[in-house]
């Protein structure tokens, strides 16, 4: 992919995942429990809805993140029984890579596997918060996946960072669309 254009689509990406992240207005909760509480809330830019996932974890930023980061090689295939392999189609920065994650079938396999193809920008901001920025994009080296359907992928991502007082705990919030 080129680097130029990676750039550009991925730092619009960040912009937009910050400006979700500020816009308190419109969220409904709907299912909230163990200290997690999930909410939606109308798309403006699209039809369908914008969904967000916040709760309070143990352990620092860079701990939880280590559990929670979608790359290859990380904790987060050997416990989210949603993602079957994650790889790196192609690594463009330190921070930036193109990936497949790919997703098993669901409620009795009504719903098929899924290939997702996304460009992902790793960012830390100045208070410590690490974040995941994410979107669909079309790769040459990544054809569509036989047996799999082709899922797309607006804008999404999560934040992780310190919580002011408390160096053990750390908000995490996720927010797909």
């Amino acid at each position: 992919m080129d680097p130029a254009l990676a750039a550009q689509i991925s730092e619009a990406v960040a912009e937009k995942m910050l400006q979700y992240r500020r816009d308190e207005s419109g969220w409904k909760i709907c299912r909230e429990g163990n200290g997690v509480s999930v909410s939606w809330r109308p798309s403006v830019e699209f039809p369908g809805n914008l969904y967000r996932g916040e709760g309070i974890v143990n352990g620092t930023p860079e701990q939880v993140w280590d559990c929670v980061k979608p790359l290859a090689g990380t904790l987060r295939g050997q416990w989210d029984e949603n993602v079957s392999s994650l790889e790196i189609i192609e690594s463009i920065t330190d921070t930036q890579c193109v990936s497949r994650t790919t997703t098993p079938s669901a409620v009795m396999k009504l719903i098929s596997p899924r290939d997702f193809v996304d460009l992902v920008l790793v960012k830390t901001y100045e208070d410590g918060t690490i974040s995941s920025n994410a979107t669909s994009v079309e790769h040459l080296l990544c054809p569509p996946k036989p047996g799999y359907v082709r899922g797309f992928n607006h804008p999404c991502g999560c934040f992780c960072g310190p919580l002011p007082g408390r160096w053990n705990r750390s908000p995490l919030a996720s927010r797909t669309w």
